[in-house]
């Protein structure tokens, strides 16, 4: 199993711990290479979320799961590489959302499988390999 980098929607699967095959999958990494990465991008959107509906004992597990997380930050370079798929999106008549093509451009910086269910929102993006824990 090749690192990878979560996406917003199967991160929140994995802390959720509903769906098997999540689970299954997540199961099988953790025990290849000791930790999940994110973008900080990822622990924005959630974080956002639980803040929201003010879930306070599910925010005190996600920060509880943070500390064991490799979280990437968003540097200069990862925002050039996604301005370049933004555009190259807009190019090709989609059009893309800010928080995905940072996602995105984080895992081609790193090297990562990029691991999400939305597969719609990435599969239109050049060299970037996609895993949906949610199959099988």
């Amino acid at each position: 199993m090749d690192a990878a980098l979560l996406d917003t929607d199967i991160l929140n699967e994995v802390l959720k711990q509903k769906n098997a095959n999540v689970v299954r999958h997540a199961a099988a990494y953790l025990a290849q290479h000791g930790q999940f990465a994110i973008s900080s991008i990822t622990r924005y959107e959630l974080l956002r979320g639980l803040k929201e509906k003010n879930a306070s004992s599910q925010l005190a597990r996600f920060q509880a799961f943070c500390q064991q997380t490799t979280i990437f930050p968003v540097a200069d370079d990862i925002l050039d590489r996604a301005v370049d798929l933004w555009v190259a999106g807009r190019t090709q008549g989609l059009a893309p959302k800010d928080a995905d093509v940072i996602i995105a451009a984080t895992a081609l910086h790193h090297g990562r499988v990029l691991v999400t269910g939305n597969l719609a929102h990435f599969a239109w993006i050049p060299g970037l390999t996609i895993n949906n824990w949610r199959n099988p």
